[in-house]
């Protein structure tokens, strides 16, 4: 059998955890099974990193020290298999085997992590990587992030494209329960349960799976949540079951929307270009942009915004197709991914009347492949984000 195994930092909190997880590996590997690792970073690594980032850090810095866990993990892990005589490796951004790849948007780059990772299966007859989760590789070798849960989403990604058999996610709860048993008395293990279900509980603050991750679930998929003390990668916990249907995501961050006015500006060649690269040289990352015949906007986090309008201030002042740019504050936006979502009749008045019926202004609706992505204003998205997760 094919197992990714995801521990996540509190089954390699100390030494022993650590021990812990390599005995649970090194006994499936003799049973015979192919096994995968991604490692979180130890404890609360990755928060204590940031909250020591006082200063105003480059995206590139910040990503390079928050990685330093994550490559901890691995490093420790590989030597506690080694010493079990397991024949391991450890796998993070830069080694030639390193298999999620992002693109200059900072988004998966679908083809070729699925390539890289069909390469690195290959492998796993005779070796153990132990993978650093959380992270990628950008388009220039440099190390860039998959946000929160994002060893969630390696482990899931990986389990996919590897074509795994399962991904046993390996954390502090003991699979889901039915209740919280810090709170409630008598709670017990949930035997299995639906990705749906699952994902109604993560949005409302279950700390199992991390909904972002639950994109790469499918039917031929199977997933397990086993507690870090149950010593077994085979057996036990609890199964989550089905296939993803959508995945509705909020940002954690205010942002700014940018507009920039021009004369018949869908027809300059290259002016997305220009605009974005001028953001790109002041390390902005572009969260959306949208564009129509006579303005270009653009959607970045509020923290940067000041910089963002100065910027491309610049760049209308010595382009005679520009002629203004104006910034509004505090958008939130929420996002439904799935299938072919967009492509589904009437989905975009599924979305819209309801919040129109609420009172709520849709200040801009930006559609893809994949996604539809609702913009309101900051005050609004709680309800905005309840409306949607009803509808879906």
């Amino acid at each position: 059998m094919r197992v990714v195994a995801k521990f996540g930092g509190t089954s390699l909190g100390s030494g022993d955890r650590i021990d812990r997880a390599a005995d649970s590996i090194a006994d499936a590997v003799e049973a015979g099974n192919e096994i995968a690792v991604v490692a979180s970073a130890m404890g609360s690594t990755t928060d204590d990193l940031l909250e020591e980032i006082a200063f105003e850090a480059e995206p590139e810095d910040r990503a390079e020290i928050v990685s330093m866990g994550e490559r901890t993990s691995v490093r420790m892990l590989k030597a506690a298999l080694s010493a079990r005589g397991v024949n391991a490796v450890f796998i993070e951004p830069g080694h030639p085997d390193w298999p999620v790849l992002t693109n200059e948007r900072g988004e998966v780059n679908v083809e070729a992590t699925k390539r890289r990772a069909e390469a690195l299966a290959e492998q796993l007859d005779d070796t153990v990587p132990v993978i650093t989760g959380f992270l990628a590789e950008g388009p220039d070798g440099e190390v860039a992030t998959l946000g929160r849960g994002g060893s969630d989403t390696t482990a899931m990604m990986l389990g996919q494209y590897f074509d795994a058999d399962e991904v046993v996610i390996v954390t502090d709860v003991e699979g889901v329960m039915t209740g919280d048993p810090r709170v409630v008395e008598g709670a017990r293990n949930v035997g299995s349960i639906t990705v749906d279900e699952l994902r109604n509980l993560s949005f409302r603050g279950a700390e199992v799976v991390a909904p972002s991750a639950l994109v790469y679930k499918d039917k031929s998929l199977d997933v397990r949540v086993v507690h870090y003390q149950h010593g077994d990668l085979l057996v036990g916990g609890t199964s989550i079951e089905g296939s993803f249907e959508h995945l509705i995501d909020m940002e954690e961050v205010p942002l700014s929307c940018l507009t920039i006015a021009g004369r018949a500006i869908r027809n300059r060649p290259g002016i997305l270009a220009d605009l974005s690269e001028a953001l790109r040289q002041e390390g902005i990352n572009i969260d959306a942009v949208a564009s129509g015949m006579d303005s270009v906007t653009y959607y970045v986090e509020r923290s940067v915004a000041e910089l963002a309008e100065a910027t491309l201030h610049d760049e209308v002042v010595v382009d005679d197709s520009l002629s203004s740019i104006t910034v509004e504050d505090d958008i939130a936006v929420i996002r439904v991914t799935g299938g072919e979502l967009p492509n589904q009749p009437g989905v975009i008045r599924t979305l819209v009347n309801p919040l129109a019926e609420a009172g709520i202004n849709i200040h801009d609706l930006i559609t893809s492949a994949t996604s539809v992505a609702i913009f309101v204003a900051w005050e609004d998205r709680e309800e905005t984000l309840d409306i949607v997760h009803d509808l879906f």
